[in-house]
């Protein structure tokens, strides 16, 4: 019998999710189907109720309902709890649980297409909303040797470090805090990008072979511009990180890992042609 999976988001129509979850049923020999469900605003719950009621076994969960997922789920992993929001959802008899699988397709996405071990590096992380909130434990648990969590509203950022823990590792401010500091790794997780707009960053904060990584995909940002023009050996968008957490999902679900580089080779040449 086809098991019924999904992604439920609004809108919904972008979503590669579909294209990523059926290559990686036909890869794996699973027998399953995924679709879009676009929710309304105020018609999530009921849109997850009515998927599970007839038979599906899990959802993705995408903008704006992250938040309203994990208020919805019985029970969390400590990733979700970390992370706030829930972008998995897990749906049987028994109830619905929730997981947050942003952060471990960051950390795989970096350390192993990318090749960029985060072990004792200095890394920046550019926002303090919901994206960076997902991505924050993984990327400590990885022992960098220092992290710089930035936000225009500095106060935003030393409330989201207070509830991170890890005092030895983990700094926060605002922008300002920039001057006169260079870094391993900066990572944009603001809303910067969607707007095509720059966060107000120094030029010298690259360290030479530095990384950046922007979490939108799909085009050539401001940010990775600026990056490439200011010192960064490397520079990526997100893609790797999408597809990276829907395999995490995916095994969540299917207890199977799906290989994932040659499907980010294809999706990253789709979006250069578009």
């Amino acid at each position: 019998m086809t098991d019924h999976y999904g992604v439920i988001g609004h809108p919904i129509s972008h979503s590669q999710s579909p294209r990523i979850h059926t290559e990686f049923a036909r890869q794996t020999g699973q027998d399953l189907d995924y679709v879009a469900l676009d929710a309304p605003p105020d018609g999530f719950v009921p849109a997850v109720l009515d998927f599970r009621a007839h038979g599906g076994r899990g959802l993705n969960v995408t903008v704006p309902f992250k938040a309203e997922a994990y208020r919805l789920c019985a029970t969390l992993t400590e990733r979700a709890q970390a992370a706030g929001a829930v972008n998995t959802l897990s749906l049987d008899a028994e109830g619905i649980a929730g997981d947050n699988t942003d952060g471990a397709g960051l950390v795989r996405d970096l350390q192993h297409n990318l090749g960029f071990p985060l072990a004792g590096k200095r890394i920046c992380l550019l926002g303090a909303g919901g994206a960076a909130r997902g991505v924050l434990k993984p990327l400590l648990l990885e022992a960098p040797s220092r992290l710089l969590l930035v936000n225009r509203t500095p106060a935003k950022a030393r409330a989201l470090q207070a509830e991170a823990g890890h005092p030895q590792t983990l700094e926060a401010g605002g922008f300002d805090d920039l001057a006169g500091q260079d870094f391993d790794l900066v990572i944009n997780a603001t809303a910067a990008s969607l707007q095509d707009e720059l966060p107000p960053l120094p030029k010298d904060m690259f360290s030479q072979g530095a990384a950046a990584y922007d979490m939108m995909y799909g085009r050539e940002t401001p940010f990775l511009r600026f990056a490439r023009a200011h010192g960064a050996g490397l520079a990526a968008d997100g893609i790797g990180m999408l597809v990276e957490q829907a395999a995490e999902s995916f095994f969540i679900w299917r207890r199977v890992r799906p290989a994932t580089r040659e499907l980010i080779r294809t999706l990253a040449a789709r979006s250069e042609r578009a």
